[in-house]
């Protein structure tokens, strides 16, 4: 059998153009074998692997397939094709199930048909993995960085941006070619622009995992923020946020019974034009945005409010320079006892570098020549406590900012919440308002319960307010609100 198959071989390869298609099969072929049984070993794991094994190779393999009946028929055409006096005779003898050579033929193209199945099958499973969404394509780095670090880090990327239908797949998949003709020719922003106007409805994504249907209670959080004082003085403030009901609270935009619409310049879900909500008594209520706006054409579509318009970086988390610096203190990762430390270490972060290079060496540099200059010997006395802040913040730098795709801090703003006048007050503000003029609610308790506000105490509202504090009244609703909300 095996010199049946030299033989059949060196047939096929009497034309250089067969040769080259035989090489190329056969060396794609065993190349696969060897990387996908390392694969399996454990000894391979890199994404970029991945490409050359079920991508690259697939490509040469069907190639090489081609080229062998091309060089086979310029051989024909020169009357080169004597197989009999190649194999024997007998070998290309017809017997009751074909001859020797037809069953070979059989055979191989068995094997074939099977390694390209195999391979396609691969290949699909290898193309929905986050490892190659993440590090096959290098300008996806900066969100294959946050992935990682975001709640959603164990939840492939498939799973969000592409749908289960096969016409789901199959856009997905000819919307990756495009990407990979962009990024080919260079021909992409840079950064990469938002919102997403391609992913699935929630309906199809979010909510899978996460049921407006099945309330799990309020959330109470606790934000620590710190002053630029010598102690990096801590602030507080604690909310009870109304998100265990989609009837009221935070999440009364995903009841499917109030069916709120929008619509916004160029459908950038930023500068909110009108909000119209669909109540379940079947009432509409229109509220129109009366601030002059540049860019309104009249003929914007309206669009279904999403789980995404709130949740907008569920799983590519960019933080704030102050959320990072906060944060490290919060977590001991930036030590309270260094003097300033907050202002000294938002400085050293926001500072302006080219790259990551310069970012570690700026970083490091600014706060080690801070404390040795001025603060009386710091640097040496507290040399493990600034290491250990300069490795937190050059850490968070290399997460946040990414200067080869023009990322950096602030480029990609999260809706939750209401900084500035994103987030809620897009649509909360006092510019919305109906036909007969009255604005959509704006009001804090609408959302979320106050326990404190830049207070000195985490809890403060849940105590007695002092009786001359001109915010005794405010203080004492606040509280109130939220034990008359417990009733």
């Amino acid at each position: 059998m095996f010199r049946r198959f030299t033989l059949f071989v060196a047939l096929l390869s009497r034309h250089w153009i067969s040769a080259l298609g035989v090489i190329l099969t056969t060396t794609a072929f065993v190349t696969f074998l060897v990387l996908e049984a390392l694969r399996l070993a454990g000894a391979l794991t890199n994404a970029y692997i991945g490409l050359v094994t079920y991508m690259t190779l697939p490509v040469i393999f069907v190639g090489g397939l081609i080229l062998i009946p091309i060089g086979w028929w310029r051989l024909k055409k020169k009357g080169k094709t004597d197989a009999g006096a190649v194999l024997g005779e007998e070998e290309i003898a017809a017997g009751p199930f074909g001859s020797r050579v037809f069953r070979l033929v059989l055979v191989l193209t068995v094997v074939n048909l099977a390694f390209l199945g195999f391979g396609a099958a691969r290949t699909l499973s290898f193309m929905d993995s986050p490892q190659f969404c993440g590090t096959a394509c290098h300008v996806m780095n900066p969100e294959w960085t946050t992935y990682r670090q975001s709640p959603h880090a164990d939840v492939a990327c498939v799973k969000c941006h592409v749908g289960s239908t096969p016409e789901a797949q199959l856009d997905a998949k000819l919307n990756g070619l495009h990407q990979m003709i962009a990024v080919t020719t260079n021909d992409f922003e840079r950064p990469i622009p938002t919102p997403v106007k391609n992913l699935r409805p929630s309906k199809e994504t979010c909510r899978r995992c996460h049921w407006p249907d099945m309330p799990h209670g309020d959330k109470v959080k606790v934000f620590a923020h710190y002053g630029n004082d010598e102690a990096s003085t801590p602030r507080y403030s604690t909310l009870a946020l109304k998100v265990g009901s989609p009837d009221t609270g935070a999440h009364w935009h995903s009841a499917d019974v109030n069916a709120v619409t929008f619509a916004s310049i160029e459908d950038e879900r930023k500068d909110v034009i009108w909000v119209e909500s669909r109540h379940r008594d079947g009432g509409v209520r229109r509220f129109t945005n009366q601030r002059p706006m540049v860019g309104v054409t009249g003929e914007e579509q309206g669009r279904a409010f999403d789980c995404v318009d709130c949740h907008n970086r569920a799983s590519h988390i960019y933080q704030l320079p102050e959320d990072v610096v906060d944060r490290g203190i919060r977590e001991g990762a930036i030590d309270r006892s260094l003097p300033y430390a907050r202002h000294q270490a938002l400085a050293a972060l926001t500072a302006d570098y080219a790259d990551a290079a310069a970012a570690e060496h700026g970083i490091a540099t600014h706060l080690k020549a801070y404390y040795d200059r001025h603060e009386s010997g710091a640097g040496i006395r507290k040399a493990k406590e600034i290491d250990r802040a300069v490795a937190y913040l050059q850490t968070a730098w290399k997460r946040n900012v990414h200067p080869e795709m023009k990322i950096t801090w602030g480029t990609y703003p999260d809706h939750r919440g209401h900084r500035g006048d994103g987030g809620c007050f897009r649509c909360h503000n006092s510019n919305m308002v109906d036909e007969s003029g009255v604005a959509i609610r704006s009001e804090c308790t609408l959302c979320h319960s106050l326990l404190a506000q830049d207070s000195d105490h985490p809890f403060r509202f849940m105590t007695k307010p002092e009786p001359n504090s001109p915010d005794a009244a405010q203080h004492e609703y606040l509280g109130g609100e939220y034990l008359d909300g417990l009733k």
